[in-house]
């Protein structure tokens, strides 16, 4: 930790507080200062406010960061940075703590030297969660007193106030989401979890603790959940958590560190026996989920040295050499830099543009490989074998997808003989029903809407791609069919651009079989189409558990056994008749209620089209689950573990979960 000694708490002061322009845009587009008005757009105001608290630790002048969940969708950041100064702004002529949560584009990021780093881009972001909140309240101990103003969706409701003494420092934002903004209020412990052991990784050094206060918790000593992320490994130890779980290809965990330009950069690598590729990219501890400049720098780096790295032990012949993802296969790292005038494309901050950031971490990155696989010969042979293996896969892949290819061209694109296609060239209107079995796959060509939906049956288990390289993978005839259905090739070829069905559906029967097939499709899908989840066009059936019958013409259909208790519990009110009980047929359960028919259904086959197509297909009445990646690092390690060839991860997750699981087809 750096310690920024241009200021400090006495003469950080109005001085160092620069307004730019009014609040007013704010709460007209929302989606401009946060990305949206959703759950992302919700948990963004939170990072906002933590992001003051974080500048100020970066600075050295916090230690310790709280975040609490309050009662009633409020929420409390409190740190013992140095306070908000509350003196009368020159520009202003308001107190300086109601310029900087009124005044869009005030704050110490603008100031004469407030900051030497810091998050914040413009210093909208408090301001913006102010004119977001119903209700905001701030209080200040600086100077030895402790200072109050409440706010109304950005306006304050008095002027600052003092309220007492304090021989403490530090800043409390207490607020809540107004509901006029946000459709659905609701905080994700996990998502705050992971963000704030993110942010403590990257800010060694710093106590970050989180309090969920909506329900008493039982056990907790304080009655409430609460935890505490304390590191002091930095990066090196982050990127032992992110591969935890995982086979490492080489002993040591690559770190390096370094000042460029006035810029600091930390880089931390690891090489696992796995396929995936994970990078992290953070600005002023600000997480760039779309990289940016400081990614390119380390990767330009890592290509060039490992290049070398493979020709100085002679694995390269003449003029062979590694490309970018050879050398990046299975590897696990996270850049983090550090710099003055940071510029983000947008508001969320998703991608860092400054250019001399790529030349400070190339430069960083480069040095401390050369003094890396110096010191851990060991390690550098073993990191450059698995990319030359990752170049031989790469090649038998690409040769594998042209023959895919080139026979989908060669046929004249008339597609799989097994698919029914539909007769909409629209992808915008067509759905591909991926249809477990060729039984069910002919229930569902006789149901369907032959304008825009179409059939893809597939027999039995598809290949687990979380074991197999490409090549093998295109081996699969199924495999291969859906490649040519999609029409948008697969892996690096893929272009999301020519996907002919913009909904696609796996349909599975409801039993043990029907969700190993449904989670291999979902593997192969998030690992070599994954564009096809991030633009929303994954989608999971839902056909029916129960059919439920009274007389001849009333069938009802239950999607979930509470659903069916209801349907029960509502005929039973209106109707009391006498139990109408069918033939048990051998792979149907029928359940003896008095005056109902109650069918489980364990299969799509034991439905008829007419039923497929009113329960399951009919965009009318069916009901869809739209498969999203809230968290790809948690995903990735979901699927290595269920999907992978350790069986020990698997095991233990069973056992931690099996008490949790409701319905076990067995």
């Amino acid at each position: 930790m750096q310690k920024n000694t241009q200021t400090n708490s006495s003469d950080y002061g109005a001085k160092d507080i620069q307004v730019l322009e009014g609040l007013e845009p704010v709460r007209k587009r929302p989606g401009m200062y946060i990305g949206s008005t959703g759950p992302d757009g919700l948990h963004h105001l939170v990072w906002e406010v933590l992001d003051n608290s974080l500048d100020e630790a970066m600075a050295g002048f916090a230690k310790n960061i709280e975040i609490t969940l309050l009662p009633g969708n409020r929420v409390q950041v409190t740190d013992d940075g140095r306070g908000i100064p509350i003196e009368k702004h020159p520009q202003t002529k308001k107190s300086t703590l109601e310029t900087v949560l009124t005044v869009l584009h005030a704050g110490g990021k603008f100031g004469s030297g407030a900051y030497k780093v810091s998050g914040g881009l413009h210093g909208v972001g408090v301001s913006v969660v102010n004119a977001l909140s119903i209700y905001l309240k701030a209080d200040v101990s600086r100077d030895g007193a402790k200072y109050q103003q409440e706010y109304s969706r950005g306006k304050p409701k008095y002027q600052v106030k003092k309220v007492g003494a304090s021989r403490q420092t530090g800043t409390t934002i207490i607020f809540e989401p107004d509901p006029e903004i946000f459709k659905e209020i609701k905080f994700d412990e996990k998502r705050i979890l992971q963000h704030l052991r993110q942010q403590a990784y990257l800010t060694s050094g710093v106590k970050l603790t989180f309090v969920d206060a909506r329900e008493s918790t039982k056990g907790a000593a304080s009655g409430f959940e609460t935890y505490t992320f304390y590191f002091e490994g930095g990066l090196a130890s982050y990127v032992k958590y992110l591969t935890n779980g995982a086979v490492p290809k080489h002993e040591n965990i690559f770190y390096a560190t370094g000042e460029k330009d006035g810029i600091l950069v930390e880089v931390a690598m690891r090489y696992t026996e796995e396929f995936e590729i994970y990078e992290e990219g953070f600005a002023n501890n600000i997480h760039n989920p779309e990289g940016g400049t400081h990614i390119t720098g380390f990767r330009s780096a890592l290509t060039r040295m490992l290049n070398d790295c493979a020709k100085k032990n002679n694995l390269l012949k003449g003029e062979e050499a590694l490309t970018g993802d050879d050398v990046r296969e299975g590897m696990t790292a996270v850049v983090s830099v550090k710099i003055k005038d940071p510029q983000f494309e947008g508001q969320t901050k998703a991608k860092l543009g400054n250019p001399e950031a790529k030349s400070a971490v190339e430069a960083v990155v480069a040095e401390g490989l050369a003094d890396f696989f110096e010191r851990n010969p060991q390690d550098a042979r073993a990191i450059a074998e698995k990319s030359l293996l990752a170049a031989k896969a790469r090649k038998a892949a690409k040769a594998a997808r042209q023959t895919v290819l080139r026979k989908g061209i060669l046929e004249g694109l008339t597609l799989p003989g097994k698919l029914a296609d539909c007769s909409s060239r629209d992808p915008a209107e067509s759905e591909l029903y991926l249809v477990e079995g060729e039984s069910a796959g002919g229930s569902a060509k006789q149901a369907r809407d032959r304008r825009f939906q179409a059939i893809l049956p597939l027999r039995g288990k598809i290949l687990n791609v979380e074991r197999a390289r490409l090549d093998k993978i295109l081996e699969s005839k199924e495999i291969r069919a859906l490649v040519i259905a999609l029409g948008a090739a697969i892996a690096e070829d893929f272009d999301i651009e020519k996907v002919r069905y913009h909904r696609i559906v796996i349909m599975t029967d409801a039993d043990v079989d029907g969700s190993h097939i449904r989670a291999l499709l979902l593997t192969l899908f998030y690992r070599y189409f994954k564009p096809i989840i991030e633009r929303g066009y994954l989608y999971i059936a839902q056909p029916p558990l129960y059919s439920i019958q009274v007389g001849k013409s009333d069938i009802r259909y239950a999607y979930a056994e509470e659903e069916k208790d209801r349907i029960v519990a509502e005929i039973k009110k209106l109707k009391s008749a006498k139990a109408v009980i069918a033939k048990k047929a051998e792979s149907v359960e029928v359940e003896k209620v008095s005056g109902v028919n109650i069918q489980r259904y364990k299969g799509l086959g034991e439905m008829n089209p007419d039923q497929l197509w009113i329960t399951t297909m009919d965009p009318a009445n069916r009901i869809l689950l739209q498969v999203t990646i809230e968290n790809a690092k948690e995903a990735d390690r979901i699927f290595d573990i269920l999907m992978g060839d350790e069986v020990l991860p698997r095991k233990k997750f069973i056992q931690t979960h099996a008490k949790s699981v409701q319905n076990l087809d067995i």
